[in-house]
């Protein structure tokens, strides 16, 4: 049999190689003989990695020779189904679907959060997802709004397979990028570009300067997004009084090393939250989507974020509170993150039960 992936996949951005990394690997321990296909912004690098067929994603003939030889058309896992960040993102992963459904073979939505949805991309998800055979989300919020809008589909509320996440387990010897074990307490900062996040690089410039002069922690930026992450990564360094370093590019295994061996975390990338709570990693969170708040939410996380999109502005006296209660209570918030992250674990692994069923039907 044959599953086909459909994502943000080989575009370089660490987080959603984390979750073709789990997908793939939990395929294969679980459906042993299942062959799995790809399609890619960067096939070869694909199928270089991850030991899969990989297909270019813009090329719509051999899209559908994919979809043709596939058993199953898996759309995700990540926020496909949105268009606050692009409406002709979100043209492509429904016609994926579309053309599924069409050519008669079985479809699931995997492991996403659903929007934001404006009218327009409300209508391409009710219009182009109608047939999807099975569902799951990674959070209420998103269940909800998906429910709405195909009522006729069987949709579970699961978690992100990055919870599975298990490579960096292995030591990793991080002291070419300064964070070996001489280094001392070391945070370590990802932030992405958003829209409406013109608040966001004085406030980390204010927590990042706060972690180093009240707290001696050595703060590294780490860009899980590429080139994008490392500009705003710099624009934030530039303002800073203390002197925090932007880490080089780095393979997944590095990056979450990095994350694992962080006495405290500050997110924007939701793949750093997940992978901060992963490891029992104290974080602050910067909510700059609904599926971030949503995580938090998830995780029943006791900090709020210490950015919203839609919260107000907070003042430098709330945002030292937030970043002294992170370090602080490090301890107490690390045995909550333990705690909780082995019942997340379990309703990530229900992802691929919904698929072995479609597998098997």
């Amino acid at each position: 049999m044959r599953v086909l992936l459909s994502g943000y996949y080989g575009f370089g951005n660490l987080g959603d190689e984390a979750l073709l990394e789990v997908i793939v690997d939990r395929i294969g321990r679980r459906f042993p003989g299942v062959e799995v296909e790809v399609l890619s912004q960067t096939p070869g690098a694909t199928q270089a990695a991850f030991g899969v067929a990989a297909t270019p994603r813009w090329e719509w003939r051999r899209v559908r020779e994919a979809i043709a030889r596939a058993d199953v058309v898996v759309s995700g896992g990540g926020g496909l189904l949105q268009n606050a960040t692009s409406t002709r993102s979100l043209v492509y992963y429904t016609a994926v679907l579309r053309e599924a459904i069409a050519a008669k073979r079985k479809a699931m939505i995997f492991a996403q959060s659903i929007g934001p949805l404006d009218v327009w991309g409300r209508f391409l998800v009710r219009r182009f997802c109608r047939g999807v055979a099975r569902a799951t989300v990674r959070d209420e919020r998103s269940r909800e709004l998906l429910h709405a809008l195909l009522p006729k589909t069987e949709i579970e509320r699961t978690a992100d397979p990055v919870f599975l996440y298990d490579a960096a387990d292995e030591a990793i010897d991080l002291s070419a990028e300064g964070l070996g074990p001489e280094s001392g307490r070391y945070a370590v900062v990802s932030v992405r570009k958003a829209s409406g996040a013109r608040d966001v690089v004085p406030l980390l410039r204010r927590a990042v300067d706060r972690l180093s002069e009240r707290h001696g922690i050595r703060v590294a930026f780490l860009p899980l997004g590429g080139s994008p992450d490392a500009e705003i990564s710099t624009d934030v360094i530039r303002l800073c009084k203390s002197a925090p370093v932007l880490l080089p590019a780095c393979p997944l295994a590095r990056a979450a090393a990095a994350i694992r061996g962080a006495h405290v975390v500050l997110g924007m990338r939701l793949h750093a939250l997940i992978l901060a709570a992963r490891y029992a990693v104290p974080f602050l969170a910067l909510a700059y989507d609904p599926k971030v708040a949503a995580l938090c939410e998830d995780l029943r996380y006791p900090l709020a974020p210490l950015w919203k999109a839609d919260g107000p502005h907070l003042a430098d006296t709330d945002v030292d509170d937030l970043v002294d209660a992170l370090v602080e209570r490090r301890d107490e918030l690390g045995a909550h993150l333990r705690a909780r992250v082995d019942v997340v674990r379990a309703s990530a692994e229900r992802n691929f039960d919904v698929l072995g069923e479609l597998l098997r039907e």
